[in-house]
């Protein structure tokens, strides 16, 4: 179900209808084009879809596939059904044109393996042309579409009759024009011609008497008479008689041709369906590979998701002037199911509801859509569209009357399988009142179950969207600083109208600006500020993210290579020890051998004192080269650091936790717990697991005197919630805003930050320049710089951190 009526004029998609008749190339593929209907039968849409799809496969590897000679000769076909009737010369060559399409659409499938394009090649397989007829027409007509001399026997002789007729005609005609030429009648560069079938000599007027012959016409200027002589009168009324003859025959030819074409009419007539289909397909694959349009997963159940999607109008303008679409990324879910968009005027709002109305509706009439690989599509049964001004002069309608008339349709016939939008929500009316109406009908639209886009710039409207389920808020993106619209939707977050921002950029007095401010009211005032504020954050967030990307790949990269250089100095390990071992091997086995050796001396010489003597000598030396120790440098240990104290453990006393080297100051007894202090984090030990070490030892580990009076310790983790990288000094005095400035660096610089945000505004750039002043004075600051000029520029200082 379709609402309104005039849902294709609201969307576009007659625009599209009529670029796809200029894409087909005869009256068959643009009869399908006006057969375009929204299908809300999923097997249907899948089909179609799928066809479409197949054929922009076909044109993107097929050369072979024909591109002209889709004619359309059903009108001939019809006439050729009626007993007696017979085509023309004419007639009887499109149909062979555009057989010879149609038979070579068909070789193409046939070449083709089914599974490649099942859908199409199924259908060409329905498609039935027989070799009789095609033969019957090739040996009748041929292919500059004359009747070929061969057609009949009869029509053979009456040709050879002709030609020689006419080369008898001519060759007396020529001996005339050259004596005419010769007596000064007419120029040299007069030649034969032909009047009312005959031919003729152009004659000059003056000497029209002195040929004798038939004049049959003159020039518009009376000066030349075309004159046929008496002496060929009878050679052109036999060739005149000859044509006839023809003529006749040609006519009997044609005549039996049509009779042997009735039997086939049938048959025929579904082959140019085919033809119409293919021209057709063609013209959709077309504009497919246009406007580089896919075929989305299709799902048979109500959900959005699409990546890149563009306006398919937008994206076939825009690129005739070189220029890119903005893609838009939209996902609609059960939970998520009911889009409100809001952000200034211009921004594209529109444009990207009608964005989701126009690729749905396509898909759903069997095209494909312009949306990256990866998107799928649902499927909806209704589409209701509420765009634009319906106010009617013959029903008593304004504009706010005509969009209530909708909502009440939607109300009333609005379900699970339901896509509707509806730009600029509630407007037409006194806001206030607007606002309300606006916020029962989404509740109840909620509660439909059915899927939606709303443009809106009611604020009541983005805080319902926060708070309810089904219900999500979208902003379409603004550059806030030079109040340029960026033409993309962020989905998760409402935008702000920037209503003061374009105002003041237009010009509007600042009086004007401020008093508008005091009426609206601080909480509204302050809503929109908070927007905008947390677009500039998501801007430097987003940043992050990427530098936080890049880190991450270089320790994973540098993990990976740690990884292997443990695993291969493992390995080196391994092969010393085993060489080591097989070292020892062989000393052991050289030191046995030279033992025995030594004990067989001593043993042979019977203990001789001086032989005995040089033995042993001889193994004292081999022991000394080959057992000595090398001398290693014994390297501090870490251990010798600590000094235990005896004494328990007390308030005030230096303790390490057993077994790890971090040194701690004990704050409290808690019973079998004690409270410490590690440098700036506190935390509750067990008593047994702490060692207590001496001041010096205390000293040397963390270079620290002794306090005198006890620390409270610091709760990082409450600090690190609460703490925000930007600050915000904007309207503060300068004693005060320096006050807030420190207590923000002293918390950035404990938890670690290295990068800060400090937003002061331009103005005249006083606070600026005492902001920088001050912070040049702590050490932990490396440098300080503007922020992008997207983001605040000289409004907003970065600092970055050592």
């Amino acid at each position: 179900m379709l609402y309104p009526n005039t849902i294709e004029q609201k969307l576009g998609f007659d625009k599209l209808r009529e670029l796809l008749k200029e894409a087909c190339i005869s009256p068959l593929g643009r009869s399908y084009v006006e057969k375009i209907r929204f299908s809300d039968n999923f097997g249907m849409v899948e089909k179609l879809v799928s066809q479409t799809a197949e054929m922009k496969k076909v044109m993107e590897i097929g050369e072979d596939f024909p591109s002209q000679n889709y004619l359309d000769a059903t009108p001939f076909l019809k006439r050729a059904a009626i007993e007696g009737m017979l085509l023309t010369l004419e007639e009887f060559s499109d149909l062979k044109a555009s057989l010879q399409t149609i038979r070579l659409c068909l070789r193409f499938f046939e070449n083709q393996e089914p599974e490649s394009f099942p859908l199409l090649s199924e259908f060409a397989k329905t498609v039935r042309i027989d070799r009789a007829i095609t033969d019957a027409i090739d040996k009748i007509i041929d292919d500059r579409g004359q009747i070929r001399d061969t057609a009949s026997p009869e029509l053979a002789r009456i040709r050879r009759k002709l030609i020689s007729e006419q080369a008898g005609i001519r060759k007396k005609l020529d001996n005339m024009l050259r004596s005419a030429k010769n007596s000064g009648w007419i120029s040299e560069d007069v030649s034969l011609t032909v009047r009312n079938g005959r031919m003729v000599i152009p004659l000059a007027a003056e000497h029209k008497r002195k040929l004798k012959g038939f004049i049959h016409d003159e020039s518009s200027t009376g000066q030349t008479v075309f004159i046929e002589p008496t002496d060929v009168f009878e050679s052109n009324n036999e060739i005149r008689e000859l044509e006839y003859e023809e003529r006749r025959e040609i006519n009997r030819i044609l005549m039996h041709l049509t009779d042997q074409l009735r039997t086939f009419v049938p048959d025929l007539q579904k082959a140019y369906a085919f033809l119409g289909l293919m021209d057709f397909l063609r013209a959709k694959a077309k504009i497919a590979i246009q406007m580089n349009a896919t075929n989305p997963t299709f799902v048979n159940k109500q959900f959005i998701d699409w990546k890149d999607a563009r306006h398919p109008l937008l994206h076939l303008s825009f690129q005739k002037q070189g220029k890119k679409v903005v893609p838009l990324n939209i996902e609609l879910q059960d939970k998520n199911r009911i889009l409100i968009v809001s952000g200034p005027n211009a921004g594209g709002k529109s444009v990207s509801l009608k964005t989701v109305g126009l690729i749905q509706y396509m898909h759903q009439c069997g095209l494909l859509v312009p949306v990256a690989d990866g998107s799928a599509i649902g499927f909806f049964q209704n589409i209701f569209i509420d765009i634009g001004d319906e106010q009617s002069l013959e029903n008593d309608l304004s504009t706010y009357s005509s969009h209530l008339t909708n909502m009440r349709y939607f109300l009333t016939l609005a379900n699970k399988r339901t896509l509707f939008l509806i730009d600029e929500f509630g407007t037409g009316t006194e806001p206030g009142l607007g606002g309300a109406i606006a916020e029962a009908i989404l509740e109840d639209l909620t509660k439909s179950g059915a899927y939606g886009v709303i443009n809106t710039h009611y604020t009541n409207l983005k805080v319902l969207a926060d708070k309810t389920e089904g219900l999500v808020n979208g902003a379409m993106r603004f550059d806030g600083e030079h109040l340029e619209p960026i033409y993309q939707l962020e989905i998760g977050r409402p935008g702000s109208s920037f209503a003061f921002e374009i105002a003041s950029k237009i010009g509007l007095p600042n009086t004007v600006i401020n008093r508008a401010k005091d009426k609206l009211g601080k909480q509204q005032v302050s809503f929109e500020k908070l927007l905008k504020e947390l677009d500039i954050e998501r801007k430097v967030f987003a940043e992050k993210n990427i530098e936080v990307g890049i880190k991450e790949r270089k320790l994973t990269q540098q993990l990976s290579e740690y990884t292997k250089l443990k695993s291969n100095l493992e390995n080196n390990e391994k092969k010393l020890v085993n060489e080591a071992k097989q070292k020892a091997k062989n000393l052991l086995a050289d030191a046995n051998q030279l033992i025995e050796n030594t004990i067989r001396e001593i043993k042979e010489n019977k203990a001789e004192k001086e032989k005995t003597k040089t033995v042993r000598t001889e193994l004292e030396k081999f022991g000394k080269k080959n057992l000595a120790l090398e001398e290693v440098e014994e390297l501090p240990s870490e251990d010798n650091v600590f000094e235990p104290e005896d004494g328990a453990i007390t308030v005030g006393s230096y303790v390490r936790i057993a077994g790890q080297t971090a040194i701690g100051e004990v704050l409290a007894l808690k019973g079998k717990d004690a409270e410490i202090r590690i440098g700036d984090l506190k935390s509750n030990i067990k008593l047994n697991r702490l060692e207590k070490v001496s001041n010096k030892t205390y000293k040397a580990a963390t270079g620290e005197k002794k306090l005198k009076t006890s620390s409270k310790g610091v709760d990082l983790n409450e600090r690190m919630m609460n703490f925000s990288f930007n600050l915000d000094i904007r309207g503060k005095r300068g004693e005060e805003a320096l006050g807030v400035l420190d207590s923000f660096m002293d918390n950035a610089i404990m938890l670690g930050y290295d990068e800060l945000r400090v937003v002061h505004g331009k103005g005249d750039g006083i606070l600026r320049t005492l902001v920088r002043n001050h912070l040049r004075g702590y050490s932990h600051v490396a440098n300080m710089q503007d922020e992008h000029p997207d983001r605040g520029g000289a409004g907003v200082t970065i600092v970055k951190l050592k």
